[in-house]
């Protein structure tokens, strides 16, 4: 795992002043590093019977649909308002600096449906815990929620369910 953190790079003060911001376009933009990612997180859900993946506005779009291509499962894509074409349940949740709504398809997930639901960075937790919300309410079952990476620093499992958590690379 060191040679995949080691590749993510350090952007200091983006998006403002203070905050240290983990660039994993540097990672996905090298093969080998994008393809052993995908692959590792990929084993650990192996013969889980997922039925989809829900990949989180944007770079969760990137590592959910090779997921739920190697897992042999469909994609759902959790976006900002307005971006989806049919009909959409909305989430609106917290932010330390204000408010923020993500939607998803109202049909993209079928009651009793394994979901796992990735994204890339799992910072505090409050975008995963409502999409968390979103998938529960459509009646998907939730598998793990997975990311690329944490930031252990910032807590943010604490806000998503207990044992349903994995990341690959711990900062």
């Amino acid at each position: 795992m060191e040679e995949l953190k080691n590749i993510i790079r350090d952007v200091p003060d983006f998006p403002k002043k203070g905050i240290v911001f983990k660039d994993i376009t540097t990672l996905l933009a090298d093969a080998k590093s994008f393809q052993r990612m995908v692959d590792l997180l990929a084993h650990r859900y192996v013969g889980e019977k997922i039925d989809k993946v829900v990949g989180v506005e944007a770079r969760g779009f990137i590592i959910g649909a090779a997921l739920a291509y190697k897992l042999g499962a469909g994609v759902v894509l959790v976006r900002k308002p307005g971006k989806l074409p049919s009909e959409t349940f909305s989430k609106s949740y917290e932010l330390e600096y204000g408010t923020d709504t993500l939607e998803i398809h109202r049909d993209a997930i079928k009651p009793g449906e394994r979901v796992l639901i990735a994204d890339d960075v799992l910072a505090t937790g409050g975008t995963m815990a409502a999409v968390v919300d979103m998938v529960r309410t459509l009646g998907g079952e939730i598998v793990d929620c997975c990311f690329m990476a944490e930031l252990d620093f910032l807590n943010g499992r604490s806000k998503l369910p207990a044992g349903r958590v994995y990341s690959l690379i711990k900062f």
